[in-house]
């Protein structure tokens, strides 16, 4: 008989020990450390746990097998994923509560037209067939089980054969052999590795649903995704409308790309021109407002910045930003005080990203500090101007990469002009674009443009 040997794992961060401690060394929590029984497999000598034995093979003599991926009926989820998803992958969905990853898997398994399992630990089949009901229906290949025993399952994957499983999600799960609750680090960590096994066996893809922790990662926590091929990540707000998928992980594919959504009562609406929605819902007249010509991998959106200046009635004043990152706000408001003279030491500033996206482009630079002077003089600026361009901390307006799709997206959306680095101007040829090109070299000169 296998023997069993005790090992307390930290339910934090996943770090195992030989005994109890009171304080984790990996994460600094205390009182994490729970007991746990694993078995202990028995290998003889000259044996190990397979009957298999790989030999090893020189690189030039492995065969490179052609990747056929499979088309999910969905444009943007395809652009994230690569152009479809790889069989024998496994992926991990995570994100907020409520904000469409459960609508997601299920509208790819009632479009896709190969057999699907989708296997739900949270609802039961008849809710699962009101809300296949609001979204249009399905095909009748899409199979629905409610199961959180990882046996059972495995024996559903044996008799049905699916060619794609839906687990929603991977902390319902939990495996007999572990001795601990649904949801732990082992339970995860083992019902994960299995899956991942099956996949890899029967070239079935995987597709996990998993929750977040109130910090913003995925519970699981890094374990999860270190196994897992892909980790797909859902921003926005619930109260808003659209929707971010975004790959922090991918192992076929780039880690650059989006994809947006709209939610609406029929579920998730794919967007291919996401910027004609998010800069057109405005009054031209309202100061604190610019565009900024953004990229997101190889797609250009242009976004609305908003921008509040106010004085501080508490004494110390408040930096705020939402999808934009507080201390680069705080970088950008003392570049704008030292190089350009704006005294904003004892004003208020809050910063918008409207429809609720977050935007790690540099290149929103010049956006921010304009909307930010927009709202300090209380000017409108003009709604056909869009900026682009990375501000340094000596003030200077630094060259951005893709200026060339940066100005093709301005001009497509009826932009008239476009201030920008004047270094990106000499590997630009502006008879291409129908806009006016004003090259920006400081910061000090943004205000003269704006407002004359």
């Amino acid at each position: 008989m296998a023997r069993t040997r005790s090992v307390y794992v930290c339910q934090n961060c996943g770090a195992e020990s030989a005994k109890w401690l009171g304080k984790c060394n990996a994460c600094g929590e205390w009182n994490t450390y729970v007991e746990q029984r694993i078995p202990r497999k028995i290998s003889y000598a000259g044996q190990g746990e397979s009957d298999t034995f790989t030999q090893p093979a020189r690189l030039e003599e492995v065969e490179a097998d052609r990747i056929t991926r499979i088309d999910l009926k969905n444009g943007e989820f395809n652009r994230v994923l690569g152009g479809g998803i790889v069989p024998g992958s496994l992926i991990l969905v995570g994100g907020e509560p409520g904000i469409g990853k459960s609508t997601l898997a299920l509208q790819v398994a009632l479009r896709l037209d190969k057999t699907t399992l989708y296997v739900s630990g949270e609802e039961s089949p008849q809710q699962i067939k009101l809300r296949a009901e609001r979204l249009g229906g399905g095909n009748g290949q899409c199979q629905i089980v409610a199961e959180t025993n990882l046996q059972n399952i495995i024996t559903h994957i044996t008799q049905i054969r699916p060619q794609l499983l839906i687990i929603d999600s991977i902390q319902t799960l939990y495996s007999h052999e572990i001795e601990s609750a649904p949801g732990t680090i082992s339970q995860v960590r083992d019902c994960a590795a299995r899956l991942l096994r099956v996949a890899k066996e029967t070239h079935m893809p995987v597709m996990l649903i998993g929750h977040i922790t109130k910090e913003g990662s995925i519970a699981g926590p890094k374990v999860l995704e270190h196994i897992v091929d892909t980790v797909l990540q859902f921003e926005g707000d619930s109260h808003h409308f659209y929707r971010i998928l975004r790959a922090s992980k991918n192992r076929f594919g780039s880690t650059a790309e989006i994809g947006v959504f709209e939610m609406t009562a029929a579920g998730l609406q794919e967007i291919t021109n996401p910027s004609g929605l998010l800069i057109n819902q405005h009054p031209p007249d309202l100061s604190g407002s610019a565009i900024a010509a953004n990229v997101e991998g190889i797609r250009p959106i242009l976004i609305e910045i908003q921008a509040l200046v106010s004085s501080a009635v508490y004494g110390t004043p408040q930096r705020t930003s939402t999808g934009f990152d507080t201390r680069r706000l705080s970088m950008l408001l003392a570049v704008l005080e030292k190089r350009a003279s704006f005294k904003l030491a004892a004003k208020d500033v809050f910063i918008n990203i409207a429809g609720g996206l977050r935007v790690d482009d540099p290149a929103i630079d010049l956006a921010v500090i304009a909307a930010v002077l927009s709202s300090t003089v209380d000017i409108p600026i003009d709604p056909y101007t869009c900026f682009a361009g990375e501000v340094g901390l000596s003030g200077e307006i630094r060259p951005v990469n893709r200026i060339g799709q940066r100005l093709g997206e301005a001009a497509k959306l009826g932009m008239k002009r476009i201030l920008m680095p004047a270094f990106n101007r000499k590997h630009l040829d502006p008879s291409r674009f129908s806009l006016k090109i004003i090259e920006v070299n400081r910061v000090q000169e943004l205000p003269g443009y704006l407002f004359g």
